[in-house]
Parts: structure tokens; sequence; C-alpha cells
């Protein structure tokens, strides 16, 4: 299976929310699946234009803004699973996450056209996240899964849910034992989902 990491945070790997997208990757790939990781704040993504020319092709993304969401989207099309890696901040993901997952729903969701409403090349991918934030999750990721959730449903994407930690603060250590053991656990649980899934899909037609 191929995943694509979506990682959202302003300071990298020595970040939280890095620290903690660490243990999910290596049960990934000690489990022989691919991960390719974007770091968006190295690259340059403008926010979606919404001038609609993606959507008279039915086919590929077809978006004409040529920057870095480019590579992305080939590596969301050959992938199972869409992974958002970010910490929570206002109650959401950070900036250059909002615009990848804007710049995603319009180019490759071809229900915004002319000629009517079109097909998702999203439709039977998977999505799930890896959140930090400094409040309980329950009141500080509540808001950002809310929307994924919804973001699924609208691209006919699963919803495979969230990894949340929190902390408790600067000058605290974050990273511990305890939230390393949850991530590797919920590596284990995507990895359980999607190889279920696919199972139950049957082999693919020729």
């Amino acid at each position: 299976m191929r995943m694509t990491v979506l990682f959202g945070s302003p300071r990298g790997a020595a970040s939280n929310t890095g620290a903690l997208l660490a243990p999910v990757l290596a049960a990934w790939r000690q489990a022989w699946h691919e991960a390719e990781v974007y770091t968006l704040y190295d690259l340059t993504i403008e926010g979606c234009r919404a001038c609609r020319c993606c959507q008279a092709d039915w086919e590929r993304p077809a978006c004409v803004i040529d920057d870095d969401m480019q590579p992305i989207f080939r590596s969301v099309l050959a992938s199972d699973l869409v992974l958002l890696a970010t910490p929570i901040y206002s109650w959401y993901c950070t900036a250059p996450v909002k615009a990848a997952l804007d710049r995603l729903v319009y180019a490759m969701v071809k229900y915004y056209g002319a000629q009517g409403k079109g097909p998702s090349l999203l439709a039977g991918k998977a999505m799930a996240a890896v959140l930090t934030c400094g409040y309980r999750p329950e009141k500080g990721a509540d808001l950002f899964t809310e929307g994924m959730r919804r973001w699924c449903r609208h691209t006919a994407m699963t919803w495979l849910g969230s990894l949340e930690e929190r902390h408790m603060g600067y000058g605290t250590a974050f990273m511990d034992g305890e939230k390393a053991g949850h991530a590797a656990a919920f590596a284990g649980a995507l990895i359980a989902r999607l190889t279920d899934a696919s199972a139950a899909a049957g082999p693919a037609q020729p």
C-alpha cells in the first residue's frame, strides 16, 4: 500500500507533530508499505484561484497553477491513503495544509464544471490525520476532524480517523513512550483497515 503524507508544521521534523509522525511512519514502513512525505512549509503552494480550468478535464487534476502541488497531485492519485500531519492553529490545520486541501478538492473533484457533475478522482481512497494541539483534543481538534469527515463524504473518500495528542505547554516535554505507543498502534490500525478494505474489494479487474 502507498501513503501520501502532507506534513504541515512550520518547525519541521523537530516539531511536536514531526515527533508524533515519526513512529507512525516507522510502523508503516516496517510493514513494507510505501510513504511519500511532503513538508509543505518547504514548498510553494498557492491558494486555489477558483478559475475552474481544472473542471474541463475529468481524467486528471489539470490544475493550471505550476507550483509544488503538481507532484502532490500525482502522488495522491497513486496512493491508497492521504495522511494529514498538522498542529492545530486557531482550531484548524495550518495554512499550507488548508491550501493543499483546497487545491485537491477542486482539481481532483469534478463537480463544479459547466458541463455538469463529473467524477471524483479521490473516490475509493482513504484519509486520516496526525494532530497535535494545546487544548484537550475534544476541544482543540474537534472542528478540524469534523471538517475532514465532511470533506471525505464530499469527495467519496473514507475517513479513517485521527491520532490526537496534547502538548501541555512551552517548557514541557511533548513526546514520551506512551505517545510513541499510541502512534505505532494508530499506524497498525490504519494498515488493518486498508488491508480489510482491499480484501473486501477483491482482485483488480483486468
